[in-house]
């Protein structure tokens, strides 16, 4: 188990090294894992646009799902990175543990949630498959991916958690219609979104997915920890429609740069570039609204209108 961090250590306020290589067994193994609770959460909930009903949000321990509802009650699935837990819970007081361990083969830990939930009266059915990952082993037949080391989670975690908090001071900064700082389990990047507020066609050769996504002019910021295409942890800004130029607009840092995303362009900036700047959290800053400027500016956007207005402090 990683050791306790306190407010004054300087490790909290500093982001460390994630090298996909070293932890990319175990990575492989959570993003799994993530799937399975995400597909429960996907089941579950009511639709809300954009698929925001089927992510996963950030929490002083970890990752949750929030408050599903379920007949009369609602039930709670958390991951807690330190003590390295599963936890489920329902609004009538009962709770189920799963601990999380190396070891813990994705079938297993599919079988352990299951048998919880039903023992705690829920029955909920899922496509029991990874959706849009490198491993297509059903669930309960993934004895493969079984490395879960506890240090690699919690610091992979403790990043997130800062990284979170730098984007919803960014989402503020919007007056317009803004998604939450959430989790998309499927490609394993915690994202957050801007909309125009103008609706876009529906492509036909769209996915079932890209149709809900897609279905209105956005610009996209996001973190992911690497793949197996980009091996290595990044941010990442995108425009959909991408306008005509996005490409020839200048990003911040410098280090940040353009490249080619399925023929439209995506600014990217590398964890370590901005990790062992003078001040991280302000090239992050600088990041996403000079990738945002460039996508808004270019597309029409009404800028100034969708610029927030700091409010005078108050007493409340």
């Amino acid at each position: 188990m990683a050791p306790a961090v306190t407010p004054n250590d300087d490790v909290a306020v500093v982001f460390p090294p994630l090298p996909l290589k070293d932890w990319e067994p175990t990575k492989d193994t959570l993003h799994l894992y993530l799937q399975i609770i995400g597909k429960i959460r996907l089941k579950q909930m009511p639709h809300q646009n954009h698929w925001w009903h089927v992510t996963l949000y950030l929490t002083a321990r970890g990752l949750t799902t929030g408050p599903i509802p379920y007949r009369f009650y609602t039930f709670q699935i958390d991951f807690d990175f330190i003590s390295h837990q599963l936890i489920i819970e329902t609004s009538l007081g009962t709770t189920e543990t799963i601990t999380l361990h190396n070891g813990l083969s994705v079938a297993q830990f599919y079988t352990s949630v299951f048998s919880a939930l039903t023992a705690l009266g829920i029955k909920v059915a899922i496509l029991a498959k990874p959706y849009d990952n490198k491993c297509a082993t059903p669930f309960a037949d993934d004895h493969e991916h079984a490395t879960y080391e506890p240090e690699q989670v919690t610091r992979y975690w403790r990043i997130l958690a800062v990284i979170d908090g730098i984007m919803k001071e960014f989402s503020g900064r919007f007056y317009g219609k803004t998604c939450p700082v959430q989790l998309y389990w499927h490609h394993f990047d915690l994202v957050v979104t801007r909309f125009s507020g103008k609706a876009l066609p529906i492509r036909p050769e769209a996915s079932i997915v890209e149709k809900e996504a897609y279905s209105h002019e956005v610009i996209s910021f996001g973190f992911w920890p690497g793949d197996e295409q980009v091996r290595f942890p990044a941010f990442y800004s995108y425009t959909f429609p991408s306008p005509h130029g996005l490409d020839e607009e200048p990003l911040l840092p410098r280090e940040a740069a353009w490249v080619d995303s399925n023929g439209s362009p995506m600014a990217l900036l590398k964890y370590d570039d901005m990790r062992t700047a003078d001040n991280p959290k302000q090239v992050l800053l600088d990041f996403m609204e000079s990738a945002y400027h460039a996508g808004a500016s270019l597309a029409g956007w009404p800028v100034t209108e969708l610029r927030s207005k700091p409010l005078e402090e108050h007493e409340v």
